[in-house]
């Protein structure tokens, strides 16, 4: 959830555990999270191209990952890893759904 807030792309979800799930494979987070999605809280994305209004290009979540999808893609390690490229296009972002922006903090 916090990562959720932070709009930071998936790995960055490793700064915000706790041992023994920061030493773990990402794997292990997949039951972690499939339940906040189940409960409509957030969504996986992949990031994709946006242009604001100035022109600037950047990027921002795309549709949701389609579920059936989920386990697969979220337990596959690559895309627990920073780019080595230096763009985040493409990489998986967690979103905070409009139930998930209610949740009190």
């Amino acid at each position: 959830m916090t990562n959720a807030t932070e709009i930071d792309i998936l790995p960055g979800v490793w700064g915000d555990l706790d041992e023994p799930l920061v030493s773990g494979p990402a794997s292990a987070l997949v039951p972690i999270l499939l339940p906040l999605i189940d409960r409509g809280w957030i969504e996986v994305c992949r990031l994709v191209l946006w242009t604001a209004p100035d022109g600037a290009l950047g990027e921002q979540p795309g549709p949701p990952v389609p579920k059936q999808d989920l386990p697969v893609v979220l337990a596959d390690a690559e895309n627990w890893e920073y780019p080595r490229s230096g763009t985040w296009l493409g990489c998986l972002t967690l979103t905070l759904t409009e139930a998930g922006q209610r949740i009190p903090r």
